[in-house]
């Protein structure tokens, strides 16, 4: 870069911004894709810019972009324009729009397949836009096109893997994801520094969480502090920060997100607070609250879902699921509001989180009917038609028993035994019966463990009978 020929100097500074790029650093890539000249490298640029939150200066640069000059109108300028129109667009204007632009680039690229060297893949970005839409039909379409086509090679194949497999553990596939998670290390060996570390790492704790294995969740937990601590926030990395946060607030770890929180907040600051990115953080952050017991900070995020959900389709969704899990901490449950709340999470794809709500509204009501109307509706949206199918040779026994749960979930509600038995229409004996086995299957030694052992099984499985 400092002593080569003005065309080596520009193929130097293109090659060490993908480097960076890779490794997660925007502005430092932003900044040396400054120096490879025009042409792909200033549409590449402008993408890098938006997503670091200096969306002024890529509006400034795009505004540039097609001038004579600039180089042959080749297939990676054209991509390059088209990726960071696309990302601009998510930020200023239509979701839908931004989507069609994204794709249009990923696509345009693919007869190219492993012989590009690119900074971003625009599968990935347009994935991951689709990804803060639930539109995740279109984010694995995308992606599998893009492995087919071994888009942007070897660098870039584990980032296509993980996110292929972030889409399948949003609608509950988790072995499908479990198993894309394991095909993306295996493509590469472990995920560089950067961007694709941060999302392996933040599946690793979604897997766990959602399996309602704790000691897996605490076991992985220092690796994701570690690489958290050396990814800076970016627009691209907004779902596995929100993913952190919320296990961060179910081991009672804020204080390792606040610091990446309020960056986050600072850079969707600079970018007028785009609907389309900050929605997801907020529905995190909504449940991190939930979990820490911070009922105000939960009704703040709830608010700002409900603001946030004018003539957005997906934002309205979240907004009513939001005001559903201000009625059940608040016990205020209407269960009508709940089950389509919850039907219309599974409707997007979101299955599991639909399932939870109902699960836990049915966890704290007092109404008996309504209780057996949401259990119902939480074991339809897990095992509907949307549902993973077990992994052949998979063991699909249950942990406890249906009647089982059904106590657990009502001790963990502080119910007395002889109210337990009145609300399962069963004798006070018998649920002590059924708790002394509980204990004894979960190997627990005294009461206060029991209590400790159910809240975490039932906190992120619903009532456990969607384990």
């Amino acid at each position: 870069m400092a002593d080569g020929s003005p065309a080596q100097r520009a193929e130097s500074a293109y090659v060490s911004a993908v480097a960076m790029a890779h490794r997660g650093r925007l502005e430092s890539a932003a900044e040396l894709l400054g120096w490879a000249g025009p042409g792909p490298a200033a549409g590449f640029r402008a993408a890098a810019l938006t997503g670091a939150g200096r969306g002024d200066e890529a509006g400034e640069l795009l505004a540039g972009l097609g001038a004579a000059g600039d180089g042959p109108p080749t297939l990676l300028r054209a991509t390059a324009e088209l990726t960071a129109r696309g990302i601009r667009e998510s930020v200023t204007g239509s979701p839908t729009a931004a989507l069609s632009t994204l794709v249009q680039a990923a696509t345009l690229l693919e007869p190219a397949g492993a012989t590009v060297l690119l900074p971003d893949s625009p599968a990935a970005l347009a994935a991951i836009v689709a990804l803060h839409g639930a539109d995740l039909d279109t984010a694995e379409a995308t992606l599998d096109r893009a492995i087919r086509s071994s888009t942007g090679g070897p660098p870039l194949a584990a980032r296509h893997l993980l996110l292929s497999a972030w889409a399948r553990m949003l609608r509950g596939h988790l072995g499908a994801a479990g198993r894309l998670l394991a095909e993306a290390h295996d493509a590469g060996g472990p995920p560089a520094p950067g961007r694709d570390q941060l999302f392996a790492t933040a599946l690793r704790v979604a897997l766990a969480r959602r399996d309602s294995d704790p000691v897996g969740l605490r076991a992985v937990w220092p690796d994701a502090c570690q690489v958290l601590i050396s990814q800076p926030a970016d627009l691209f990395t907004l779902l596995p920060l929100g993913e952190l946060t919320v296990a961060a607030a179910r081991l009672g770890e804020h204080r390792r997100v606040a610091a990446h929180l309020a960056e986050a907040d600072r850079l969707l600051a600079r970018l007028g607070d785009p609907p389309l990115w900050s929605l997801p953080l907020h529905w995190s952050r909504l449940h991190a609250a939930i979990l820490a017991g911070e009922t105000a900070e939960a009704e703040r995020h709830a608010a700002t879902l409900d603001r946030l959900a004018a003539d957005r389709p997906y934002a309205e969704v979240l907004a009513a699921a939001g005001r559903g899990w201000i009625a059940v901490i608040t016990d205020r449950i209407d269960p009508e509001r709940i089950e389509a709340a919850a039907r219309a999470l599974a409707a997007t794809g979101l299955a599991w989180d639909g399932a939870r709500l109902a699960g836990q509204a049915a966890i704290r009501t007092a109404d008996r009917k309504a209780m057996t109307w949401l259990l119902d509706c939480a074991r339809a949206l897990q095992g509907g038609p949307a549902a993973e199918p077990a992994a052949a040779g998979a063991s699909t026994a249950p942990l406890l028993s249906e009647r089982e749960r059904e106590v657990a979930a009502l001790v963990v509600a502080g119910l007395t035994y002889k109210q337990v038995a009145e609300r399962l229409f069963l004798s006070a004996k018998t649920v002590e019966h059924h708790v002394a086995r509980i204990r004894q299957r979960l190997g627990c030694a005294d009461r206060r463990e029991l209590l400790a052992r159910l809240r975490e099984l039932l906190a992120d499985q619903a009532d456990g009978v969607l384990a």
